[in-house]
Parts: structure tokens; C-alpha cells; sequence
């Protein structure tokens, strides 16, 4: 064979071989299988480390992703204001692939139904409103439960007879807790009345703060709030009163002044409630649980309470969870003097729930 054959012949054993490596079948894969996760995401009125409210949904939040692990996925904003934005943010995070949206304040109630309305998929859960749909949940606590526990310890612990109270808005929720504090102090002390604040906010440190030293300055030697912040606390135990931590215990910033905290514990809830929305099991409901699902619960008592207040308190604490005590039991008048509860009998829900007035004995008038 010449050269040239040679050549040729080689080229064609090249050629075959890079054939059989281009066109060689491909091997066989295993498919990986990704598991989808439920994406649940929440709206926040304040900041995550406001120490009260929303640092409690947010521990619920964590809480989710701890019990449900890698199989849930979850996303929050933080600090979104009732109203317009409120609509823009939850519509925002239903686009986004939420599944599941837990809206953790009442003025979204009204944004959360009209998006829920364009996301009919989307299962949304709406804190402390009353409009549902079939794709919307409603939930809150029974606060009342734990102002009442407060309110005796008020009474019995006030020097000077008088409590002040910082309030947020005039909604029935806030109202509620008012009433709720000052017939239990009024219980144990005939003597004592309530000077209230209303800032207009759930969460402004500053207009807390300016709040509190208001009320201090009139007389007031122990303070309650329905407002987000610790400001009030921290005022309290700078000016060394007293005061009751909200929604969350916060002692930290009162190691003098906590006489004791409601504390909100939305955790058993959210994960009670993704899992029936992972399971096929979830339904539009409407929740209001209190001392006896835990949904309520009060902080160790601060060391300046005396053990006659704390046996007290423990009391009234434990008839309420067992139900023999409620804290709106006749007889009570309303502000303006007209009978509303008569003796023995209690308030059932529905004026609980549309609470719009003061009960006879606290002074000023509702915003």
C-alpha cells in the first residue's frame, strides 16, 4: 500500500471513532424529584423587633418554618401601612407564588378581601376581623381575658387610685380591653379611675413615650397600653412606676416597672393552620381563642407584686380558662348610665365583638 492509502486509511479509522464518541446514546439519568413547598408569607403593621406585637406573629412565622422545615417556605413585610399600601403589598406577595398570606392587623381587613377576591387559589387568614370569604379565615384572641387579670392587679397594687392607659385606635378590640381592665380594678377598688391617651398609632415609640410621661405627669402610677412599642415600659421604670408589658413579655426593658405581660402566642395557631392548608384540610374559619388555648397567656409576675395580689390573680387567671369567670358579668351600665348587663349575666360575643362605647365610670369619651 502507497503512502497515500496509508493516510486515507488512517483518517477513515479517525473519523469512525470520533463517530462512534458523538453519536455514542447518552447514559441514563436518574431524575431528581423536587418537592414543592407551600409558601406562606405575612403582612406586618410594625417592625419585626417592636418587642411586642409583631415580634410575637413573627415568632409564629418562625415557628412555621421550624415544626414544617423544608417544606414550607415562608416571606414577610414588615412595617406596611393600613390601607392602600397594605392592598398593593398583600396583592404583591399573592403574585408572587404565595399560597397561604396571614394579614396580622385590622385595618387590612378590607385589603385582604378584595385581593382574596382576585386570588381565588390563595387561602388568606385575617387577625382580629370579622369578614370572611371562602378563601378568607378570620382570627384573634380573647385580650379581654388577660386585661381583666391586669386590671385586678392594678387596683389592688395603685397608690395614687389612678391607672393610665395609652390606647391606639377606637376599634372594638381596644375599647374591649379598656372596659375589660377597669371593671376588674374597680372590682377590687372602688376608688380607682382610668385617664386615657389616644396616640392614633400601633406603633410610634415616640408618641408612646410622650404618651406616658402625659399620663405620669397626671397622677398615673401604674400604666397599660395597647400600643406596639416597649417605649411606655421604658418610661415606666426610668420614672419608677409601674406597668404591664403588651402582646409580648418585656421585662427586659422594665426589670422593675413588668408587674406582668399579656402575652399574644400565635405559634400553636399558624401551624396548626399551614399544616390543614398542606394537608387539604383547610377551611374558612373564624378562631377567637383565650386563656384556654393559649392563644393567651400572661408573663411571670415581676417581684414587686405582692403574694396576696399574685394568689389573686392566679385565681381569677384559672376561673376564667375553666370558665367560671367572665370578665363582663353584670351588673354593668354603660357610660352614659343605661342598664346593659344585669346581674349575673354576661356579655355574649356579638357585643363583644362590636364593642363601641365605654362602661359607666371611665371618664372622657371615645375619639
Amino acid at each position: 500500500m502507497n503512502k497515500s492509502g496509508v493516510v486515507l486509511g488512517l483518517l477513515a479509522l479517525v473519523a469512525i471513532a470520533v463517530a462512534v464518541v458523538l453519536f455514542k446514546p447518552a447514559e441514563k439519568k436518574e431524575k431528581v424529584v423536587v418537592a414543592d413547598k407551600t409558601k406562606v408569607g405575612f403582612v406586618y403593621v410594625g417592625p419585626v423587633a417592636d418587642a411586642g406585637w409583631t415580634y410575637e406573629h413573627d415568632r409564629g412565622r418562625l415557628a412555621v418554618e421550624k415544626q414544617h422545615g423544608n417544606k414550607v417556605e415562608t416571606v414577610f413585610v414588615e412595617s406596611v401601612s393600613e390601607g392602600p399600601d397594605a392592598e398593593r403589598v398583600i396583592a404583591q406577595m399573592a403574585a408572587d407564588g404565595a399560597d397561604m398570606i396571614f394579614t396580622t392587623s385590622f385595618g387590612y381587613m378590607n385589603p385582604t378581601i378584595k385581593v382574596a377576591k382576585q386570588f381565588p387559589n390563595v387561602k388568606f387568614e385575617h387577625a382580629t376581623g370579622y369578614k370572611r370569604a371562602d378563601n378568607v379565615a378570620t382570627y384573634s384572641s380573647r385580650f379581654y381575658e388577660g386585661r381583666h387579670v391586669l386590671g385586678l392587679i392594678a387596683g389592688k397594687m395603685t397608690k395614687s387610685n389612678t391607672i393610665g392607659y395609652i390606647a391606639s385606635f377606637p376599634i372594638p378590640e381596644v375599647v374591649r380591653g379598656i372596659n375589660a381592665a377597669y371593671l376588674a380594678a374597680k372590682s377590687v377598688n372602688p376608688e380607682v379611675q382610668f385617664k386615657v391617651i389616644w396616640v392614633s398609632t400601633w406603633f410610634d415609640p415616640g408618641k408612646e413615650a410622650d404618651a406616658a410621661k402625659a399620663l405620669i405627669d397626671q397622677g398615673a402610677d401604674i400604666l397599660m397600653q395597647h400600643t406596639d412599642s416597649a417605649a411606655p415600659m421604658k418610661i415606666a421604670e426610668e420614672r419608677g412606676i409601674y406597668a404591664f408589658g403588651q402582646a409580648s413579655d418585656q421585662a427586659a426593658y422594665g426589670p422593675n416597672a413588668q408587674l406582668t405581660a399579656i402575652i399574644d402566642d400565635w405559634a400553636p395557631y399558624y401551624v396548626r393552620r399551614v399544616d390543614e392548608a398542606m394537608n387539604g384540610s383547610w377551611s374558612s374559619t373564624d378562631t377567637w381563642g383565650g386563656f384556654d388555648t393559649g392563644m393567651v397567656a400572661l408573663a411571670p409576675y415581676g417581684k414587686a407584686v405582692p403574694d396576696d395580689v399574685k394568689a389573686m390573680a392566679r385565681e381569677a387567671h384559672k376561673a376564667i380558662t375553666e370558665g367560671r369567670l367572665h370578665a363582663f358579668t353584670g351588673p354593668v351600665n354603660k357610660q352614659d348610665g343605661s342598664p346593659w348587663l344585669k346581674a349575673g349575666e354576661t356579655a355574649d360575643d356579638g357585643t363583644l365583638l362590636g364593642m363601641d362605647f365605654y362602661v359607666e365610670g371611665i371618664e372622657g369619651s371615645l375619639p
